[in-house]
């Protein structure tokens, strides 16, 4: 019979992919950071240099960019998010299984080394904004594991290289990195194509931060003001 003998061999497979369930965060650091540097250096880029992660829900990916020798951040990687749970359009409540959007920033305090999720950073959900608008939730990550409810979660694999990233970037003096979370790449046509949905004013408030980093390539500082996020220059 062939069919236990396929499921077997995919099996073993999958597994040999996994990390060991007793690796450390440090045996998994020795193992990314080679490559890390020798890829970031081809781009003329340092590891430890601060960090920049931009989130799109469509098409589900994750970018990860580093600050080069003239103070702009350039697009090292591009991640796919294996899963997130939830529909474009930011948090609500606690419950509602939703993952955010908008503006959020990660410190040294944020990492979880020992998720049971293999690696996580807390996007620090809710920020001044959601609170503002009283929008509740808790323990909103990015994390590994491929599995999701709130969360945005990436491959092992994935969550190993941005985790190392970002730790080197904390580790050699950046005192946060932000993260921002978009639905989709805020252009003119693509916001216009969503007027009639109910996030559309929302939307158009991201779009001015989103804006603010293609054009400077520098994420803006960020408030909250009236309700709105506003924005200026570090």
């Amino acid at each position: 019979m062939r069919t236990p003998l396929i499921l077997f061999c995919l099996l073993f497979n999958l597994l040999a992919c996994q990390p060991s369930a007793s690796e450390s965060f440090a045996q998994i650091l020795q193992r990314a950071q080679p490559g890390l540097q020798q890829a970031l250096e081809k781009q003329g880029l340092r590891y430890g240099a601060p960090i920049f992660i931009r989130i799109f829900k469509q098409p589900a990916i994750l970018e990860v960019w580093v600050e080069n020798a003239q103070k702009k951040f350039e697009k090292f990687k591009t991640y796919p998010i294996c899963q997130y749970s939830g529909e474009l359009g930011p948090k609500l409540k606690e419950g509602d299984s939703q993952a955010p959007e908008g503006f959020y920033a990660v410190g040294t305090q944020q990492l979880n080394p020992h998720s049971d999720f293999h690696l996580a950073f807390n996007l620090g959900y809710p920020n001044a904004y959601d609170r503002v608008h009283q929008r509740t939730g808790s323990y909103l990550m990015v994390h590994g594991n491929c599995v999701s409810i709130g969360c945005y979660a990436m491959t092992d694999v994935g969550i190993e290289e941005i985790y190392s990233l970002a730790y080197a970037a904390l580790q050699q003096g950046q005192a946060f990195f932000r993260v921002h979370i978009f639905p989709f790449p805020l252009t003119e046509a693509r916001l216009a194509a969503a007027r009639e949905t109910p996030w559309y004013g929302f939307w158009q408030n991201l779009k001015t931060g989103y804006d603010w980093f293609e054009r400077t390539r520098r994420p803006p500082v960020v408030d909250v003001l009236q309700r709105r996020y506003v924005f200026s220059a570090e």
